[in-house]
């Protein structure tokens, strides 16, 4: 195809068609000298013009098609015709063959250098170009270019360099070099789509007659079936050399950590192994260091809940609960709370189990129960440390509870989790654990109890009627609300992998005590503490916060019932 070309540059046109001011020009070109980027990409991060808006414009300037392909669905098989590497450099995608032309996406077509480049990779095929958005493009190229297929290639190969193997101990091969490095490249690669995917965890499961691959994305497993079971012991092998762990023991569980550098994401890995009857499975939790820590105001958090949290928090003495389920964002919560609290004027002590994110100027200690290095012991020391403010990981006995209490009690602010259902619940935990009743009356200020859901996908988001079950429900939580609410739901798209849901966010529930509270913990009354915190006017529960989000389109229906389920909410 003929290369097509812009009659004026990009910015001149923008002004004479009255879409950016002059000014505006000016200060994106003011901009671009200090930061290089190209002139399209400073005026939308500067506000002047959204991205859909430019490409279109850009789409009509050089008479070409533009496309919305987060609603297509592209084979793999077409995408791969370009190697990712340089799909990712030129920013295009194949998104059609048609025989003896192909339809090509572009976030810049007028990209000369570039659309020669491809016309010469793509002979003697015959280009038909379309502008398509640079956000949808890096999505698609997330979804189309997965690194399944060189997991399923190394496998294949693992397997054949080992086959000799009798007994397939590779303790003993594995000083094989070759064999060695097809381990590392299977492990990359598993690495490198588990974090183009966004997954929280990978499980590495052996079976009978295959291996199993699990990824949590988005709160949600997926999975990849290798038929290759035999190489499963070359994993944990190479994973536990990764981790300082015992290669020689099999019998036991183990626990480990070890850090990667995956395409520029600095990923900590916290790795745990347990025999199972078809050898050992390993579950690999990935925190992606490099993506920084998140404030309040960035989990998900209502804007008047953060107000009402950061005053909690700004107290100089009493403790304040986060609680949820493993995997609910509780640590991320707490560790948005240090990250606003830690001043030069403050001193914090933490005690972690492990410690995940590595803050400046922050005292954090590793617990090491084997040392007897525990949470009590630790948290007893961490009191004499003249601290303002003390976060304990987790209160996991009646020591703990009782040493955090006290403290709490005699001027410093403690943070904590639990592993609780609901907010209300939580004070009632700690009280169960063996805290006396006018110790928690006394210490407690407030309590978070939260829950990570999925988003509907933006790209494929549109309008939906839950079913006559799913209206029950709803009505039971909501009311008559339930029924005028309007409801939407993700049809499925390239953006979202086909499951219409894409990223999460954190619904969040504040239980503030009150003196009418206090009182009836001090007097161990679980039944009128239990009816203050439901009449307290300021308390929105779980369920319904999550409802609030389902009227606003964030999530759906169905995802709102999930979490009621997993709550069991009382009527």
């Amino acid at each position: 195809m003929s290369a097509p070309k812009l009659k004026m540059r990009l910015g001149d046109l923008l002004v004479h068609e009255h879409i950016i001011t002059n000014e505006q020009l000016m200060q994106a070109l003011n901009s671009q000298k200090s930061t290089g980027r190209k002139l399209g990409d400073t005026l939308i991060e500067l506000g002047h013009i959204g991205e859909r808006q430019l490409q279109e414009f850009l789409a009509q300037q050089l008479n070409v098609p533009f496309l919305d392909i987060s609603q297509r669905r592209i084979p793999n098989e077409v995408a791969s015709l370009l190697p990712e590497v340089h799909a990712r450099r030129l920013r295009a995608l194949i998104i059609e063959d048609q025989g003896d032309s192909i339809l090509l996406g572009m976030s810049d077509p007028a990209d000369l250098s570039g659309l020669d480049q491809l016309e010469r990779m793509l002979a003697p095929k015959k280009i038909n170009l379309a502008v398509v958005m640079e956000s949808q493009l890096y999505q698609a190229f997330d979804g189309l270019y997965r690194r399944t297929a060189d997991i399923e290639s190394f496998a294949s190969q693992l397997e054949e360099e080992y086959q000799q193997t009798t007994d397939f101990d590779l303790s003993s091969t594995f000083s094989d070099d070759s064999g060695d490095a097809t381990v590392g490249k299977l492990l990359q690669s598993v690495f490198e789509d588990a974090v183009q995917m966004r997954a929280s965890d990978i499980h590495i499961e052996p079976d009978e007659n295959l291996l199993r691959i699990r990824q949590r994305i988005d709160g949600v497993l997926q999975e990849n079936i290798l038929k290759e079971n035999k190489i499963a012991s070359a994993m944990v092998l190479r994973l536990k050399l990764m981790a300082g762990l015992d290669i020689s023991e099999k019998r036991l569980p183990q626990d480990g950590r070890f850090n990667l550098q995956i395409k520029g994401h600095n990923i900590d890995v916290r790795m745990s192994t347990m025999p199972v009857q078809h050898g050992e499975s390993v579950v690999m939790r990935l925190l992606d260091q490099s993506a920084g820590l998140l404030s309040l105001d960035k989990i998900g958090m209502p804007a008047d809940l953060v107000a009402r949290v950061r005053h909690q928090i700004t107290r100089p003495h009493g403790m304040v609960l986060v609680t949820g389920p493993t995997g609910s964002g509780k640590t991320t919560t707490l560790y948005g709370a240090l990250t606003e609290l830690n001043q030069a004027s403050k001193k914090i002590i933490t005690v972690e189990d492990p410690v995940e994110y590595r803050l400046p100027r922050i005292n954090q200690v590793q617990v090491a129960p084997k040392i007897n290095l525990n949470f009590s012991t630790v948290l007893r020391t961490a009191l004499r440390q003249d601290p303002d403010i003390i976060m304990v990981g987790e209160m996991r006995d009646q020591e703990t509870v009782e040493i955090g209490l006290r403290g709490a009690l005699t001027g410093h602010l403690v943070l904590s989790t639990l592993h609780t259902n609901d907010a209300i619940t939580s004070a009632l935990r700690l009280i169960d654990m063996g805290a006396a009743g006018f110790l928690v009356g006394s210490s407690l200020r407030a309590v978070i109890a939260q829950r990570l859901v999925r988003k509907i996908c933006e790209y494929c988001s549109e309008d939906h009627s839950p079913d006559s079950q799913e209206m029950m429900w709803l009505t039971h939580l909501a009311g008559d609300e339930a029924t005028t609410a309007s409801y939407k739901k993700g049809r499925g798209c390239q953006s979202c992998q086909y499951t219409g849901y894409k990223g999460r966010i954190g619904v969040f529930e504040l239980l503030e005590m009150n003196d009418a509270m206090m009182a009836a913990l001090k007097r161990d009354d679980a039944e009128a503490f239990t009816e203050l915190a439901k009449a307290n006017p300021t308390f929105t529960p779980i369920a319904q916060a999550a409802f609030n989000y389902a009227k606003q389109g964030v999530i759906s229906a169905e995802e709102v019932l999930r979490l009621v389920d997993s709550i069991d909410v009382q009527g």
